[in-house]
């Protein structure tokens, strides 16, 4: 049955609710499970979300219709220059947001010759992957924070770690170094630089 030449039901749609189940459930423990709880964002979880989905729908529809190479290439070619003007998306965030893209991208376009445990496995393998990494793998991120210091006597390289504790103590960090910039010695003050381990 057709309405203005258009099926009203066809098969796929079984297929397209099926994997979006698929889709939806990995994208679930990925952005759930396995980046929110070690990022804490919670726009970026929404942002995930919204555009896996997306991007599921938008792949899976394209299957129906018949494009040359160079118009599918044209198409993806604009998820490689999105931007977002407000903020600069930090390096993890955006591997994330490749990670999503790519997981509907493959849960949408497999096709016979890509059998229901080739699809699955490749769903696990990439969580495992992040999983290990992001667990047991994953270094150390240092930060590090500029300070104006008032205590001109403890800058003086003799009295490095009193003013490594000095600083410790009244920021509540973990210092692993501090390094001295501009001072100014009519206000007796020194504008430090400290490092550190984030989260620690």
């Amino acid at each position: 049955m057709e309405f203005l030449d258009i099926p009203l039901f066809d098969d796929d749609f079984i297929k397209m609710v099926f994997r979006f189940i698929i889709n939806f459930s990995f994208l679930t423990l990925i952005i759930r499970f396995v980046y929110y709880p070690y990022s804490k964002r919670k726009d970026y979880v929404f942002t995930y979300y919204l555009i896996s989905v997306i991007v599921f729908f938008l792949c899976f529809t394209l299957k129906k219709y018949e494009m040359d190479i160079g118009m599918a290439l044209g198409l993806f070619a604009i998820f490689g220059i999105i931007r977002y003007r407000t903020d600069a998306i930090p390096i993890k965030e955006m591997t994330y947001l490749f990670v999503v893209i790519g997981v509907s991208i493959i849960n949408s376009l497999a096709n016979k010759k890509m059998s229901y445990a080739e699809i699955i496995g490749a769903n696990v393998i990439i969580i495992a992957v992040l999983v290990i990494i992001e667990r047991y793998w994953a270094l150390k991120q240092e930060e590090s924070k500029s300070i104006v210091y008032e205590n001109i006597e403890n800058i003086k390289p003799e009295n490095y770690e009193i003013l490594k504790r000095d600083l410790e103590k009244r920021t509540g960090l973990e210092i692993n170094n501090v390094t001295i910039g501009d001072i100014d010695f009519l206000r007796d003050i020194a504008k430090v630089t400290i490092f550190y381990f984030k989260g620690k």
